[in-house]
């Protein structure tokens, strides 16, 4: 396990004030940011479905600038190899030899775009990557950066040509969630911004760097979580696999990812323990993503959301006090 001196108060105030620094610049709902870096504590990945044009590029970079990491972006199509993703074998005339070529997932922060229009193979190789924080080339293993973040993107209205990804890297995913649609005010600053040509677009400055986005990731693993908060994460998780209109609930895996991003969720709060509150807020994007709806469902367009909600609703809520 990690060690860190930084203290929990201290990790929710940096963590704040990286969430300030991008919306300064950047028109972005606070929720969304504090998803994302749920994701990033916990040590997981992120799985955005958003249509064109609402800024997940800008806030993918906006967030490596931030938080003082290094940022690369691969653009995800149906002739994209595996190599493309991880790397090639480059033959040096002047050396007489082979040497490796990195390529872009050799990044703190990778930003998948169009994830699904990728075919399975190319897919399967950012999935080593996501899971083992490796990549495997012509026999030769080579680890990631630390911290290594995905914040995968597909698009939910074009769904010609893709290759919709299977269940088990959708899993690998610690939250799903999306941008969505700026507010009317957004919308209206974004456009006096574009009217404005005489100003200089707001750029996001650095807030931290390397070594203090490692020393974040081990704040969670110093949160508390008493044992009636352990039964109430797996009663939760067991109640997506006995209702009927799922076909196929949170896997054990899951329900270990609404532990951790709980933990996460209550660093963000300046908490040293976690509440029920902080269950609930992840689950949407927790678990949603990872049932599986039964045919009937499918075709009543049940929508998941319904069934997280319903089961939060149906499971007795403990009740926590304060550790002394």
């Amino acid at each position: 396990m990690a060690q860190t001196d930084l203290s929990i108060q201290e990790a929710s105030d940096e963590l704040d004030a990286v969430i300030d620094e991008i919306q300064s610049s950047v028109i972005i709902d606070e929720e969304f940011l504090e998803t994302v870096l749920v994701g990033l504590l916990s040590k997981g990945h992120v799985l955005l479905e958003d249509v064109p044009g609402t800024g997940k590029t800008l806030t993918a970079n906006s967030f490596a600038t931030a938080l003082g990491l290094s940022f690369s972006r691969i653009q995800f199509t149906p002739d994209l190899l595996p190599n493309d993703v991880t790397g090639t074998y480059i033959y040096n005339e002047q050396e007489g030899e082979f040497e490796f070529n990195k390529g872009p997932i050799f990044a703190n922060i990778v930003l998948a775009d169009e994830i699904n229009r990728a075919p399975p193979k190319t897919q399967a190789a950012l999935l080593e990557a996501m899971g083992e924080g490796q990549v495997t080339t012509e026999g030769d293993t080579r680890q990631l950066p630390e911290p290594f973040f995905v914040i995968a993107t597909q698009n939910p209205v074009e769904q010609e040509g893709t290759f919709p990804l299977p269940e088990a890297q959708i899993d690998r995913f610690n939250v799903k969630s999306s941008i969505g649609y700026p507010d009317v005010d957004g919308e209206v600053e974004l456009l006096r911004r574009r009217n404005d040509r005489t100003s200089t677009t707001p750029t996001v400055g650095q807030v931290l760097d390397h070594q203090r986005v490692m020393d974040l990731q081990a704040v969670p693993d110093t949160v508390t979580v008493t044992e009636d908060m352990l039964e109430y994460i797996a009663a939760v998780s067991r109640a997506t696999r006995e209702d009927h209109r799922v076909e196929t609930g949170m896997s054990p895996r899951g329900t270990q990812r609404l532990y951790e991003t709980a933990r996460a969720q209550a660093v963000i709060e300046g908490r040293n323990y976690v509440t029920p509150d902080d269950v609930k807020t992840v689950s949407q994007p927790v678990i949603a993503h990872r049932m599986g709806l039964t045919a009937e469902s499918q075709v009543n367009d049940v929508d998941k959301s319904e069934i997280v909600d319903d089961v939060l609703e149906e499971i007795p809520v403990p009740t926590i006090e304060a550790p002394a």
